[in-house]
């Protein structure tokens, strides 16, 4: 890859798991009535059709991962597991009741966090179950769910997988003891093994593994001792994550300093190793930062132009509908987005009160509409098109003025009506996308918002 490239397109950028982006929503949130509406006219589109997606935030972890940007809850006192199931389920049959008689299709369901396996196997089946209990599964239903490898046990397997779940995320972040131990992650590449091969026994379809690049004492070597792990247990795809440092967000990022992080140089360094190494192993760039090896769904939907991306990340399966249950859950109706209160205590309390947790959303325009199809084709087709006058407002064609210089570099080519990111474009994809984030360009930042690109 061209590093010049690199260092001049390596600027603070959103992943756009949704548009407008998160500090872009409205300041002043529509009324929890609009959102009731439009949670309403969504179910009323995709029930029938496609199903409806749910995300479950299972905060809790036993301990702090010093790298982690999520919304967590640290605590060993696993009491709590029983009292936020009981939330989740309120929650859930509060949106149950927006829907009528008719019952929701689930065709999508992720267990998040967190750490979902921090809740043992008997609660998350009881979670799962009182989430199906009055609603049916779609006959082509994607359940996943993340795995920390040093705490899921194969009762955590059998359990889910008796559930309906045949995927699961492996957070293995690196393989390496020195970057372990300095963000605080125990787990070691026995356990790794053990989660991969014992899912694949039972039946698992897909095995996902989480690598970041850029931790604090990384090195280029390093990650390739990694890289050489992860390609002889050949997960079927792989989340190739740019570490975020943002410490003054996520306090426990001070543990270290910028001292213990490779520099601009040796990040990229670090970044091109892994890349290679993944490619030369067959798997295949199918998204920012996703790779699969053809024979995983993610690589054919990629293909077959069904890839879909939402804030849960890349999927396969595409829904109008996504509802996110628990503490800072986000959800999606297409025409607007919802988060719940991140504190669990703020979180109880709505729902104790009958209402739903909601703490801020956002109704989309028009012009966010058709900037957000733009970008949604971008991040999963690296192309977009506008022929019909529905896919095209005056966003748009301030989003081509800017990608002249992208033009010049040869990482997308413009035709009438029609855009695409090049082969050379296509680890710049979120650059791409910026370029079309008109809320962005009309606020741009005063402070550090988002990670850099590399």
């Amino acid at each position: 890859m061209d590093k010049d490239l690199l260092f001049k397109y390596n600027i603070p950028g959103p992943r756009y798991t949704s548009y407008p982006t998160v500090p872009y929503w409205q300041k002043t949130p529509p009324p929890v009535s609009k959102w009731k509406e439009l949670v309403q006219d969504a179910f009323t589109v995709s029930n029938q059709k496609e199903g409806i997606s749910l995300y479950i935030h299972l905060p809790f972890c036993e301990s702090l991962c010093t790298y982690c940007g999520c919304n967590t809850r640290i605590t060993v006192n696993h009491a709590v597991e029983h009292k936020y199931i009981q939330a989740v389920l309120k929650e859930w049959q509060m949106y149950c009741a927006l829907f009528g008689d008719e019952k929701p299709v689930i065709r999508e369901l992720h267990l998040g966090g967190g750490t979902p396996t921090f809740f043992s196997a008997a609660h998350l089946v009881e979670l799962v179950n009182g989430l199906l209990a009055n609603a049916l599964v779609h006959a082509d239903a994607r359940f996943g769910f993340e795995a920390h490898p040093g705490n899921t046990t194969d009762e955590h397997l059998e359990a889910l997988y008796s559930a309906g779940f045949r995927r699961i995320s492996i957070g293995v972040q690196d393989f390496n003891p020195v970057v372990l131990a300095i963000i605080n992650r125990h787990q070691t590449f026995e356990q790794v093994k053990h989660l991969t091969l014992r899912a694949r026994e039972i039946g698992y379809t897909s095995v996902n593994y989480d690598i970041v690049y850029g931790l604090p004492q990384q090195k280029n070597c390093s990650m390739m001792e990694t890289m050489l792990h992860v390609i002889r247990l050949r997960p079927d795809r792989i989340a190739f994550y740019s570490y975020a440092h943002v410490p003054w967000i996520k306090p426990g990022q001070r543990r270290y300093t910028e001292k213990d992080l490779p520099d601009a140089d040796h990040k990229m360094a670090i970044y091109e190793t892994g890349r290679n190494a993944l490619e030369l192993a067959g798997y295949e760039d199918i998204g920012m930062d996703h790779f699969a090896l053809k024979s995983d769904e993610l690589y054919k939907a990629a293909k077959q132009e069904r890839l879909h991306r939402n804030f849960m990340g890349y999927t396969d399966t595409r829904t109008q509908l996504l509802i996110g249950l628990g503490a800072s859950s986000i959800s999606d109706s297409w025409w607007g987005y919802a988060q719940n209160e991140k504190k669990v205590e703020d979180y109880y309390k709505k729902l104790a009160a009958n209402e739903l947790p909601l703490f801020r959303g956002h109704a989309l325009s028009r012009e966010d509409l058709i900037m957000r199809k733009h970008i949604l084709r971008l991040m999963t087709g690296f192309e977009t098109s506008w022929a019909s006058t529905s896919e095209v407002c005056m966003e748009l064609y301030q989003a081509l003025e800017r990608l002249a210089e992208m033009e010049s570099d040869e990482l997308v080519e413009v035709e009438p009506f029609r855009l695409r990111i090049t082969e050379k474009g296509k680890a710049f994809v979120r650059n791409v996308c910026m370029a079309f984030d008109a809320r962005l360009w009309a606020d741009l930042p005063q402070t550090t918002l988002f990670s850099q690109t590399v």
